[in-house]
């Protein structure tokens, strides 16, 4: 049996060797939840390859006035057409308000590269391929490209004309890094 002396001795001491105890455990809590959790977020992060796909360069270079080249971005296929100033010319002596889906060339290509027009090779309607982009390909009838699957037709800046599709090829994020390159995404 302990005396009062003890007691009073004993008692501001357990209170001290709890609260170490206490702080201990939930430090050790802490730092146990910050091992758990770090893998579980940083397994969240897109992979390598997936960074990688996010954006494509294309090298222009050598695609000549009037030409197209097909080429993919995640995964889908990229259609990169270098406009003649005839095809430049019809798509801007289209009236605007005459569009199912509204847009100038301007507003679909890079101010003082509008010979460069980028779209998604995607139909806007169900998702076929046009054609048009490669050589000897049906352009449809406004010059552009024809859908085979259900007949759309989109003229020389992508535009729908004609057909079942909604709404224009879609023309993605793009930069020039150079007179060059064209950095995709």
């Amino acid at each position: 049996m302990a005396t009062d002396h003890e007691a009073i001795a004993e008692g501001p001491q357990d209170p001290r060797r709890r609260d170490y105890l206490q702080i201990g455990a939930v430090a050790f809590a802490g730092v146990g939840v910050g091992v758990i959790a770090l893998p579980l977020i940083n397994q969240m992060n897109p992979s390598a390859d997936v960074l990688a796909a996010s954006s494509t360069e294309v090298d222009i270079s050598a695609i000549q006035p009037g030409q197209a080249i097909k080429t993919t971005f995640r995964k889908q296929p990229l259609f990169v057409r270098n406009l003649t100033p005839k095809e430049i010319e019809e798509a801007d002596a289209v009236p605007v308000s005459s569009l199912r889906d509204p847009q100038t060339l301007e507003q679909r290509t890079k101010a003082g590269k509008t010979n460069w027009l980028i779209t998604l090779g995607v139909c806007t309607h169900l998702g076929c391929v046009p054609l048009g982009a490669g050589e000897g390909e049906n352009k449809g009838p406004f010059g552009g490209y024809f859908c085979p699957c259900h007949g759309s037709a989109y003229d020389t800046a992508g535009r729908i004309r004609q057909g079942p599709a909604p709404t224009n090829l879609v023309v993605p994020d793009y930069e020039f890094t150079s007179d060059t390159v064209v950095t995709v995404g």
